[in-house]
């Protein structure tokens, strides 16, 4: 039950977060278009973007200040450049990210990100079946 308060507690705040920056900012808080607004550096520290995307990777370090989560990567450095890369193309072919289409798009009622969602959740269960049944690697 506690894992689940902490989800539910983390799922309430994105949620707010994400209203919010839409709220005062009249933009969608999808973490591409958001990297695409911070690529010009004039100006950098007076667009909320900037502030929005240093949040999201201050945060998880001032968290493991008080709470020591137990990360394991069974992954190289490789493997994970590889996976960075795919997702950046993936983003830019589905013309957003999963935080985009599924937070804020299903949100909003897109039925483009109703699809966009559906087509990434079907693709990464194919993904998982496919290697772990038929390739035979991970738990």
């Amino acid at each position: 039950m506690h894992d689940f308060l902490w989800a539910f507690l983390g799922g309430a705040l994105l949620g707010i977060s994400v209203v919010g920056y839409l709220y005062i900012n009249g933009k969608i808080a999808g973490i591409s278009g958001m990297i695409g607004q911070i690529i010009h550096p004039e100006g950098l520290l007076q667009k909320p973007a900037f502030w929005f995307l240093l949040g999201i990777v201050v945060i998880p370090f001032i968290y493991g200040l008080f709470i020591q989560p137990e990360i394991v990567l069974n992954a190289s450095i490789w493997q994970l450049i590889v996976a960075g890369l795919l997702v950046g193309f993936g983003t830019r072919l589905g013309s957003g990210c999963t935080s985009g289409h599924g937070i804020c798009g299903i949100s909003r009622l897109s039925k483009r990100s109703l699809i966009a969602t559906g087509i990434f959740m079907l693709t990464g269960a194919i993904t998982v079946f496919v290697v772990r049944h038929v390739v035979g690697a991970g738990a």
